[in-house]
């Protein structure tokens, strides 16, 4: 079975991200994320465990690759998880492609990437996409409860990170009205902590993450159901919030973005045009 597959198999009409490949070392992630659309599709989901053999596979998959092709590790399961604290493979799979023609991008949510700076930076051509949900610790680890630092944290591994290597900040899921009363404050933290493009997207809602928001947040229950059950619209086997509800957030996402002299793009929105960039921090390799 391949290690490094293709990415968005499904062809998504709303995603603008450039061909490339996925890889994870890890099936399955101990964040357990409330919003996390993963857990739909992979059996166990909250249980996370290595992948068989995943080194030596890797190994040889990987010189099966295109020269030049951009592999994201990892767009379902958190790379820097707590499981990499101990198994250390997504570290030794960085081992691995330094040695070839590629082009790196990592997206995690978890500061213990911070480790591998020194790796990191013996890449030429790499990108990192670190998620920062909230600045408020409180509604951070309710909605993030498996991921055990906090906001400040994160901000600072993205410092360290910054120092080195380019660096866009994921702020997403954009919840409403949890997270969305944070948007300058977050855009202008990220932005002194050093990232150099904000990407940004709404909570898409599935059936199992619904009922995790409504368990965690019962006031808002009423709410969510009105705007992504009853006004919302389905896209792709997701429920979205309302078209105009969505580019209302996002523009000011954007608007606070780009006077703070970031690079903008939104993912999965259907709002290319306000791009200013790659959806997934890539180009930024290129800067």
């Amino acid at each position: 079975m391949p290690l490094i597959t293709p990415f968005d198999p499904w062809k998504s009409k709303y995603c603008t991200c450039p061909a490339k490949y996925s890889l994870s070392a890890y099936t399955g992630c101990s964040h357990d994320c409330l919003y996390c659309y993963a857990s739909s599709y992979i059996r166990n989901f909250s249980h996370p465990r290595p992948k068989k053999d995943f080194l030596k596979r890797l190994s040889n998959q990987v010189k099966n690759i295109p020269k030049n092709s951009i592999i994201t590790i990892a767009n379902s399961s958190d790379p820097y998880q707590e499981l990499e604290s101990s198994f250390r493979l997504s570290r030794g799979a960085l081992e691995i492609l330094k040695d070839f023609d590629i082009r790196l991008n990592i997206v995690t949510k978890s500061p213990l990437i911070a480790r591998d700076i020194g790796l990191l930076a013996e890449f030429k051509n790499i990108t990192v996409s670190f998620t920062l949900t909230s600045l408020d610790e409180k509604l951070a680890k309710k909605i993030e409860p498996g991921l055990p630092y906090s906001p400040q944290e994160k901000l600072k591994a993205v410092s360290v990170l910054s120092k080195k290597i380019p660096v866009a900040a994921r702020f997403d899921p954009l919840i409403y009205p949890l997270n969305t009363g944070e948007i300058e404050k977050i855009v202008k933290a990220l932005k002194r902590s050093g990232v150099k493009q904000i990407i940004t997207s709404t909570y898409k809602v599935k059936p199992d993450n619904l009922k995790r928001m409504n368990r965690a947040f019962p006031e808002y229950a009423r709410l969510w159901k009105s705007l992504y059950l009853n006004k919302g619209e389905r896209i792709g086997g997701y429920d979205y919030p309302p078209l105009a509800l969505r580019l209302k957030i996002i523009e000011k996402v954007r608007k606070v973005t780009l006077s703070e002299g970031l690079e903008f793009s939104s993912c999965r929105e259907g709002f290319g045009e306000l791009n200013t960039a790659n959806c997934d921090g890539t180009s930024l390799s290129k800067l």
